[in-house]
């Protein structure tokens, strides 16, 4: 679930760079963009603590 989020969030930011790289045409500032990379970081890093933490446990009880 996390990672999904984490994928949705850092394709809007992409969509935001290619968009302001290629047609001028940006609709995020950049601390819109600093706050959209920011989530999409947390969100990823949230994503592989919880299968880390999965992963330890099922390994811990074997």
């Amino acid at each position: 679930m996390f990672l999904i989020g984490a994928v949705i969030v850092f394709t809007v930011f992409f969509s935001n760079v290619a968009l302001g790289a290629f047609a001028d045409a940006a609709f995020l500032g950049d601390v819109g963009e600093m706050l959209v990379l920011s989530c999409a970081t947390v969100l990823f890093v949230v994503a592989i603590l919880r299968k880390e933490a999965d992963r330890s446990k099922n390994d811990g009880s074997q």
